[in-house]
């Protein structure tokens, strides 16, 4: 007798809303087998969007090419095929807003007309599982859910376990006496197989680490090629003192020319940004320029368009924390000294600049040393976008912390750092260091952990 073989399932039906398109361009992409509805409010709402230069702006301006590429009508009937094995892709037409939304929602908004979208496809289904709105918007999947329609989240490129997340360093305990009195002894290294048993099964390049017993300790990492681990020893660069060993390790990862890529995490006051502009100048001399950014996001997520000001009064309020570090690091020294005046010639002949994020996407980067700071803030698609645009010689440095998010539709999981932290772990090109002691004053510390 032969096998009854097992019915075919249907396809599900994705509903995406517009943050999710100017999330990620590609998005469409995403489903495999299932289908995926654009209702035509997405459409209308993108083309607000297709002016600037910002991210979301290149990806409305891509989407709409994806879409223009799909000749003919069949986008507003049965859907173009993204492929074999692949699902449909089409148009979504409501005429207005259905009745039990007015009943109950009353406005007339992109929003509401989206569900509408929503609500007509899931009265098509008997299996309402099988048709999903898909939105960043946190509110607009409750309002979903209200009206019994399933919603999610936008997941494709969110971390799995933030728990989990590579924390670029790890404490061994009771590690072999001669192991470690080796490592203070020239060359200050030691070959690496002598000690990869102990590194608890996740040894991977550039990853630092506390070795130590009863009697004695020591910081050191695995080089880029895991042949050898190092002594790494506590450096002041331009007048700044790491404080701990976290922070001693994201110094000897700032400063190694041969690590184009590095990230560092941490709640505010663990000296994340401090620390990659010290070292930044520190190193000045093997790169072209010193760039600091950092995205803008207004609050109450307005546009900054709606502050009192010319532009540079606008964009001066969140400027100013970086401007800060770098005059604590000028701090140290007197102003007649050369080396505060170098960052004064600096600023000057634009040899560092500090200026948002979206003014410098268009500049070159060839030999900069690129500190993008808050880069919590950032997508997944913003930070490839970035890497993606250096050039030979240059180092770029991600800072920010992933539980202090200001974006409307990313957190802790789905935002562009843990994205990749999570992807790059294991990279010789790649370091990481988690910094988890503050050290503004003992007050600030107080506060981090409490408030």
């Amino acid at each position: 007798m032969a096998k009854e073989s097992k019915p075919k399932k249907s396809p599900k039906i994705f509903i995406l809303d517009t943050n999710v398109i100017l999330h990620d361009a590609t998005s469409i992409n995403q489903f495999r087998e299932n289908d995926v509805v654009i209702p035509l409010t997405v459409i209308e709402e993108l083309d607000h969007f297709k002016r600037g230069s910002q991210v979301i702006n290149l990806n409305a301006r891509e989407f709409a090419r994806t879409l223009d590429s799909m000749t003919g009508t069949a986008l507003f009937n049965g859907g173009v095929s993204m492929g074999k094995g692949r699902g449909k892709v089409r148009i979504g037409v409501s005429r207005g807003i259905s009745t039990e939304i007015k009943e109950i929602f009353k406005e007339d908004t992109p929003d509401h007309r989206i569900l509408s979208v929503a609500l007509d496809w899931n009265k098509k289904y008997k299996n309402k599982s099988n048709v999903v709105l898909v939105t960043k918007d946190v509110n607009l999947r409750m309002k979903a859910k209200a009206l019994g329609i399933q919603a999610e989240d936008y997941t494709t490129d969110r971390v799995t376990s933030i728990e989990e997340l590579y924390s670029g360093k790890e404490i061994i305990e009771d590690f072999d006496d001669d192991f470690i009195v080796k490592l203070f002894q020239a060359p200050y290294e030691v070959p690496a197989k002598q000690a990869l048993k102990r590194l608890n099964g996740d040894a991977v390049p550039n990853k630092f680490y506390i070795m130590r017993n009863t009697s004695r300790s020591v910081l050191a990492y695995l080089d880029q090629d895991m042949e050898n681990i190092r002594k790494v020893d506590k450096n002041i660069i331009y007048g700044i003192k790491p404080r701990n060993a976290e922070q001693t390790f994201a110094v000897d990862a700032l400063t190694n020319n041969s690590i184009p890529l590095v990230t560092l995490t941490g709640k505010a006051g663990t000296g994340k940004t401090l620390l990659a502009l010290a070292s930044a100048l520190h190193v000045r001399k093997f790169y072209r320029q010193i760039f600091v950014a950092r995205p803008i996001v207004p609050l109450s997520n307005k546009d900054i368009g709606y502050l009192p000001g010319d532009v540079q009064s606008k964009i001066e309020p969140y400027m100013q924390p970086l401007w800060d570090n770098l005059r604590v690091i000028q701090d140290q020294f007197s102003e007649t000294d050369k080396q505060s005046q170098l960052i004064s010639n600096m600023t000057k002949d634009e040899k560092l600049v500090i200026e948002p994020l979206s003014y410098i996407r268009g500049r070159s980067l060839q030999r900069i040393f690129f500190i993008v700071d808050e880069a919590q803030n950032l997508t997944p698609h913003e930070i490839k976008t970035i890497i993606t645009r250096v050039g030979e010689g240059s180092k770029v440095v991600f800072t920010g912390d992933i539980y202090q998010i200001d974006h409307p539709y990313l957190d802790s999981q789905s935002n562009g750092l843990s994205y990749l932290i999570d992807h790059f772990k294991g990279q010789k090109l790649y370091a990481h260091i988690n910094l988890e002691k503050g050290e503004r004053s003992e007050l600030a510390e107080l506060a981090s952990n409490l408030l």
